[in-house]
C-alpha cells in the first residue's frame, strides 16, 4: 500500500502519534485530532478510526455541542450525577459530564464547554446553552 509521507522526515512524538501535549490544553478548551489523510475529527486516539492513519494533527474545539446520549450514575458518588456522550461541533463524540439536574438533561439539548476537565475525574464539563427545564406538553 501506498504512503505518501514514506519518504519524508516525522516529527517529534506528539503531533504524528496523535498524542495530546499536556502543556498545550487549557482550561477553556478541548483539543481534538484531524486526520490529515481523510479529514476525520476524533478525540483522543492514536489511529483515525476510519482510515487507520496514523497522521493526526490537533486543532482547538469552539467547545459547543449536542448530548447524544446521558444518563444517570448513582454508584461510586455521593450524589446522582449524569454522564454523557456530546457530539462537538466538529464532528467527534467525548464523554464528559453536564451541569444542572441529572434528569433536566436529554438527547438534543444544545450545550457549551464550562471547563476542559472536571477536577475529580478529568473528563469535560459542559453546561446547557438553552432552558433546561422543559414545559409538560
Amino acid at each position: 500500500m501506498y504512503h505518501h509521507s514514506a519518504s519524508t522526515s516525522h516529527p517529534a512524538a506528539g503531533s504524528a502519534a496523535g498524542v495530546l501535549d499536556p502543556a498545550a490544553d487549557s482550561k477553556d478548551a478541548i483539543l481534538f485530532q484531524r486526520c490529515t489523510w481523510c479529514g476525520t475529527a476524533m478525540y483522543h486516539r492514536l489511529l483515525c478510526p476510519v482510515c487507520q492513519g496514523s497522521e493526526l494533527r490537533t486543532e482547538r474545539s469552539e467547545g459547543v455541542g449536542t448530548v447524544r446520549h446521558s444518563t444517570v450514575v448513582h454508584r461510586n458518588t455521593p450524589a446522582a450525577r449524569n454522564v454523557s456522550l456530546i457530539e462537538m461541533a466538529e464532528g467527534f463524540v467525548v464523554r464528559g459530564r453536564v451541569m444542572g439536574p441529572p434528569v433536566g438533561i436529554h438527547s438534543g439539548d444544545r450545550v457549551r464547554l464550562s471547563t476542559a476537565k472536571d477536577p475529580v475525574r478529568g473528563e469535560p464539563v459542559f453546561q446547557l446553552i438553552d432552558e433546561p427545564y422543559r414545559a409538560w406538553t
